[in-house]
């Protein structure tokens, strides 16, 4: 069975806790993960230890903190208690290096479902949502990724211009993997609202309620937006359920469409 499991930040006991309640067998099942392994959450090294010891088993994209802990291990950010223990760990070059090479997007054709941290941008069939992995997975695993980085850091993108310059268009295309949750009508992403949709103002759209956004034949799998929570559509499910927060972790079985929770601790 392939099982996938919400944004852990850190929350190991959970984890372990939830792999458990699932009977997740590394010999017998995948696990897919949807990002922000670390970060928040008192045992982010222990996270990051166990993925990478299963890491055959496991499909994992980036997210926003996975990212951030890659930008403090380059000091382009500062760190903190929960991520300074993978940065003096004696094997933390391995740790990041592997990260490094990690995709922004899955693709299971067979089964029939995509995964990126926070989802895939309104104006990107599947097709540009390809193009920008295998740029940005590039940029991420190359000899120039710290400055790269900086670039990245240095401004902040909304708005997608594909016949602009080419970092803008990577800025846009790692917000959308890692950050988005909501958007205007022409796709502008809004990074100030974090709320539910229920409270948000009416010219700002959940990305998958966007008007114009393009058709994806594939169900979307994504976390990042636990105030949004659980969402299981036939085009889009969220499995962020607030796990850092006090809240639930949850796994979905890509298979029966199954969700297992279990209740976490506050961090």
């Amino acid at each position: 069975m392939n099982w996938a499991i919400g944004d852990i930040q850190g929350c190991f006991d959970s984890f372990i806790t939830l792999l458990e309640k699932i009977n997740f067998d590394f010999d017998k099942d995948r696990l897919w993960l949807v990002g922000d392994i670390v970060n928040r959450g008192k045992k982010s090294l222990e996270v990051l230890e166990f993925v990478y010891k299963h890491k055959e088993k496991i499909n994992f994209v980036l997210g926003n903190h996975d990212i951030g802990l890659l930008a403090t291990f380059y000091n382009l950010r500062p760190s903190n208690d929960t991520i300074e223990p993978i940065l003096t760990h004696k094997r933390a070059n391995e740790y990041i290096n592997w990260l490094r090479t990690q995709p922004f997007l899955h693709i299971d054709y067979a089964l029939g479902y995509v995964m990126a941290h926070a989802g895939i941008a309104p104006q990107f069939e599947l097709g540009s949502a390809i193009y920008y992995n295998s740029l940005l997975q590039g940029r991420l695993s190359s000899f120039e990724a710290k400055e790269w980085l900086a670039k990245i850091f240095s401004k902040e993108t909304r708005k997608y211009h594909p016949m602009g310059p080419l970092i803008e268009e990577e800025r846009y295309a790692l917000n959308s993997f890692i950050r988005m949750r909501y958007c205007y009508k022409d796709g502008t992403l809004d990074f100030k609202q974090k709320g539910s949709p229920k409270n948000a103002p009416k010219e700002l759209f959940a990305w998958f309620n966007c008007p114009n956004r393009k058709k994806i034949d594939l169900t979307i799998l994504f976390g990042h937006w636990s105030t949004l929570g659980l969402l299981q559509r036939d085009d889009v499910i969220c499995i962020d359920t607030g796990c850092v927060w006090g809240r639930e972790l949850s796994a979905f079985c890509l298979e029966s469409k199954e969700i297992v929770q279990v209740e976490c601790k506050a961090k």
